[in-house]
């Protein structure tokens, strides 16, 4: 295990998955185009989060292969083919991010890490309910201004967002309830 600049250098489980996000920008821009491109950019800079905050290896893995997955699934047309999948990801993703977001929180000191299990609950379904906005607004735009094969409605839109704190809710729960 070597350090540089204060950083640990050997390589975690989640780096797999990270060199797998790289290989995305590639094969995505050479099979779609430049909106592939930004969307692996932005999930590679994602999966950079857990290595920048050393997160556990269970979150790291489950967090970035699910933001991956939700791509990949986006640019083969997979929410298109099975009806059920966006929302389950939406779930999912939502709460992955969420929790991610407040441990990177702790980490950064901007919440102690002694808090209550209910206020970390709190604090996940309030970053849970922001991500699901914030990721329909990016739909939304993607739609608007780059490329309208990105699928927005309000239908999916409300789905989307109700999937989201549902999943950051189940989250919640699990976070209040760790020692």
């Amino acid at each position: 295990m070597r350090q540089l600049s204060g950083v640990e250098t050997r390589l975690v489980p989640g780096d797999v998955v990270r060199v797998l996000a790289l290989v995305s920008v590639i094969v995505g821009t050479w099979r779609s185009g430049p909106v592939a491109t930004a969307l692996f950019l932005l999930v590679l800079g994602g999966t950079m989060v857990p290595r920048a905050i050393g997160a556990r290896t269970a979150l790291d893995v489950t967090y970035s292969s699910t933001i991956l997955f939700a791509a990949w699934a986006a640019q083969l047309d997979w929410y298109v083919a099975v009806s059920w999948l966006d929302l389950v990801v939406h779930a999912v993703a939502t709460a992955l991010i969420a929790v991610l977001g407040v441990r990177a929180l702790q980490v950064w000191g901007v919440i102690g890490a002694g808090r209550p299990g209910r206020e970390l609950g709190l604090l996940v379904v309030g970053l849970g309910a922001l991500s699901a906005v914030l990721w329909e607004l990016g739909e939304w735009a993607g739609n608007a201004l780059f490329d309208r094969r990105i699928q927005v409605g309000y239908p999916d839109t409300m789905g989307d967002l109700a999937a989201g704190l549902l999943g950051s809710v189940v989250a919640a729960v699990v976070v209040a309830r760790r020692p």
